[in-house]
């Protein structure tokens, strides 16, 4: 038998059961899920140390459990000292059974390693029912030895649902686990 990631297992037997009930969809192929997630490393000092970019490429694989593909810069910023064609991020797109086994990671462990976490904000939607969040710390993974880290960066997360509006996104990360601040 083929394994099936926990988060996936979850959202098959009771969440999208949850929506189907909540939102009153006419087929099944209308409850949202997530289709893919989108990590994004922006190194600032790419453009003087070459080794930053290449540690970074090395933290995002590890993070992710899939090879990061560097970002190149597509404009020549004099003030910057960037130029066209230079490295200056790195960047990995998960989806399917990599994608599943993040996100239950980010919720189970991650979040919760963050310094005074309380939640994370409900206000990050874009209106087309895709989630971003962004980390300070790279440190947050476990996957991130703290002994080798050379600097610390953040990185953004994007998470693209299917969903059309982003009440029934934020109903879908809600049942899946995402720990967003209580209203008060």
């Amino acid at each position: 038998m083929a394994y099936i990631p926990r988060l996936q297992e979850h959202y098959k037997k009771e969440v999208a059961p949850k929506l189907l009930d909540k939102f009153q969809y006419k087929s099944v192929m209308q409850i949202p899920r997530i289709e893919k997630i989108c990590l994004n490393q922006g190194i600032g000092g790419a453009t003087q140390d070459k080794k930053l970019v290449e540690s970074s490429l090395n933290e995002m694989s590890s993070i992710a459990g899939q090879k990061a593909v560097p970002t190149i810069a597509k404009k020549s910023v004099s003030n910057f000292k960037l130029r066209e064609g230079m490295t200056i991020g790195s960047r990995v797109t998960l989806r399917s059974k990599q994608m599943y086994e993040f996100l239950d990671r980010l919720i189970a462990v991650a979040l919760p390693r963050v310094r005074d976490f309380r939640g994370i904000s409900e206000k990050a939607f874009d209106g087309r029912g895709n989630y971003t969040l962004g980390v300070k710390e790279q440190i947050i993974f476990p996957e991130i030895d703290i002994d080798k880290v050379n600097n610390i960066t953040g990185l953004d997360i994007t998470i693209v649902t299917s969903a059309k509006t982003d009440k029934e996104a934020h109903a879908l990360l809600k049942e899946m686990g995402m720990p967003f601040k209580n209203r008060n």
